[in-house]
């Protein structure tokens, strides 16, 4: 198991630090890091906790997977490497959803 975990369904008001601090409770917080939307600046709503070790990590699982935190229950899980998900997306070449007729 790695010592990095995923935390989901977290309210937008959750900061770096709220998780960081809420986290320390579980034992050693090497990091942690809500994501937060490029465009907008706001929280997309997950982020990463890195723990010290795996017992730590194990530890934050078993301590805060389904339990409610600033009114959501989150989700807490080891994370898992992003996956391919295939080519450059977007469009492509074409008429962008414009009507031609």
């Amino acid at each position: 198991m790695s010592n990095k975990l995923y935390v989901g369904n977290l309210s937008f008001r959750v900061t770096s630090e709220d998780l960081h601090e809420h986290f320390a409770t579980a034992g050693t917080v090497e990091s942690a890091n809500v994501v937060m939307d490029r465009e907008t600046g706001r929280s997309r709503g997950f982020g990463f906790v890195e723990m010290a070790s795996e017992d730590d990590a194990n530890n934050a699982i078993a301590q805060f997977n389904g339990t409610e935190y600033d009114g959501r229950n989150m989700v807490v899980n080891e994370a898992r490497p992003r996956e391919d998900r295939g080519g450059g997306g977007g469009r492509g070449r074409g008429n962008y959803g414009g009507n031609r007729w």
